[in-house]
C-alpha cells in the first residue's frame, strides 16, 4: 500500500471544525482505557498511520458509527487523537473504493477544507461519511485492479 500523504494544511483545516464542538455534551461511547499521553504528530502529516503510534482507546465499529462531536470525545479531545481518527476512516474509505490519495499540497488543502465545513454544518453526522466524501474527492482510482 502507498502512503498517502496530507498537509500540514490539512491537518489544520479539519481541525478548525472542533471550535464549534461542546464539549460538555454526553456520548454514550466512552473510551475503553485512560488515554495515553498524546505524542507530537510527525511531519510531514500522513493520512496512514505510523506503525509506531501507540494504541489508541477506540475500535474501529465505534469510529465507523459516531458521529464528528463523539470522535472528538473518543480522541480524548485533543487535536491529535481527533486526527488520528481521521487519518483511520482516511485508509478505511481508500481501500474499500480501490483509490489512492494524491501526495501534493492542493489535495490535502481541499480534503481539509471539506471536512471542516461539512463539519460545521451538523456536529451529529458521522464523521465516517465526511472523510469518505472527501476521500472521494481528491482520490484516484488504483490502476492495478
Amino acid at each position: 500500500m502507498k502512503t498517502f500523504c496530507l498537509t500540514t494544511i490539512a491537518l489544520s483545516a479539519s481541525l478548525l471544525l472542533l471550535a464549534g464542538c461542546n464539549e460538555n455534551s454526553r456520548s454514550p461511547l466512552r473510551p475503553q482505557s485512560p488515554a495515553a499521553a498524546p505524542t507530537p504528530a510527525p511531519s510531514p502529516v500522513t493520512i496512514t498511520p505510523s506503525s509506531t503510534e501507540p494504541p489508541h482507546t477506540w475500535t474501529t465499529e465505534q469510529i465507523l458509527t459516531c458521529t464528528v462531536t463523539q470522535c472528538w470525545e473518543l480522541g480524548g479531545k485533543t487535536e491529535e487523537g481527533y486526527f488520528n481518527i481521521i487519518q483511520q476512516l482516511a485508509v478505511i474509505s481508500a481501500r474499500n473504493r480501490n483509490l489512492t490519495l494524491p501526495e501534493d499540497e492542493k489535495a490535502g488543502e481541499q480534503t481539509g477544507e471539506y471536512i471542516k465545513a461539512e463539519a460545521h454544518k451538523d456536529h451529529g453526522q458521522l464523521l465516517f461519511a465526511l472523510v469518505d466524501a472527501a476521500v472521494r474527492k481528491v482520490g484516484k482510482s488504483n490502476p492495478s485492479n
